[in-house]
């Protein structure tokens, strides 16, 4: 049988641990691709490079398999690797492990979850990983377990047009994860500070601050499943309309011109 064609990306950077234990976990399901970042590319969302031009290197890992660094953003790897690497559509797009939390709002910021997005943009089954841990040295294997019948499962069942998974690990020992929970994502927003600074020259800037609020309880959505030490699963979609308001909103009433 054909092994499965699997394209690795992230927003962290090529040589994240986060990717490198993701590519390990999925050499073991098929035959992959990686096309990474350079450099960290976290908070970029769905941006897509228009004004520089994009360089593509081939890297030597381990292992044999084909990998590229890419000199934009995690989005613009999906698009590369779609156009111009791979011979042809991927059976899966996986994109992590992130480096944090992409849970409740943090999935519209998240170059990670974007790269997903835009893998189910082009119809393929995507996945976005984060764990929440933030250090260099986190355990990226205590999950290897789910991440890989996550995997399985969408090469083998596949998923909507239009809907990836946001998958998010809480950072507890492999023994202390409950399992797995599908889940909505939560309501919740980062109420921001910006820190005045001044820098060595007497020039005034700014640095980006604040904390997360969460407006809920519910025990439905995927923050209260990791502060319950499951691993959460939200399946998510591009298409931001609300369409429950369509009906209402065609009852008001509109001048003709």
């Amino acid at each position: 049988m054909k092994k499965a064609l699997i394209l690795v990306t992230n927003d962290d950077g090529v040589m994240a641990p986060g990717i490198r234990n993701l590519v390990k976990f999925m050499l073991e399901l098929g035959e992959v691709v990686v096309v990474a970042p350079d450099k960290p590319q976290s908070g970029m969302g769905h941006a897509v490079t228009i004004t520089n031009p994009l360089r593509l290197e081939k890297i030597t890992v381990e292992g044999g398999h084909d990998e590229y660094s890419c000199s934009g953003t995690p989005v613009d790897c999906v698009k590369l690797a779609v156009n111009r690497v791979l011979k042809r559509k991927p059976d899966l797009l996986v994109s992590g492990i992130n480096h944090g939390a992409n849970s409740s709002i943090s999935v519209i910021y998240s170059g990670t979850m974007s790269a997903a997005i835009e893998g189910a943009m082009e119809s393929i089954p995507s996945i976005g990983f984060s764990l929440l841990d933030y250090r260099f040295d986190a355990d990226f294997t205590q999950a290897k377990k789910y991440i890989q019948q996550l995997a399985s499962n969408v090469l083998e069942h596949g998923l909507p047009k239009g809907i990836c998974l946001n998958v998010n690990i809480p950072a507890v020992k492999k023994t202390e994860i409950k399992g797995l929970r599908v889940c909505r994502q939560a309501r919740g927003n980062w109420e921001e500070e910006f820190d005045f600074r001044k820098d060595p020259r007497g020039k005034d800037y700014y640095w980006l601050t604040g904390r997360f609020a969460l407006h809920e309880n519910s025990n439905e959505t995927d923050e209260w499943a990791l502060a319950n030490q499951y691993i959460s699963v939200v399946p998510t979609q591009f298409d931001f309309t609300a369409h429950d308001l369509i009906p209402e909103i065609k009852k008001w009433q509109f001048d003709a011109e």
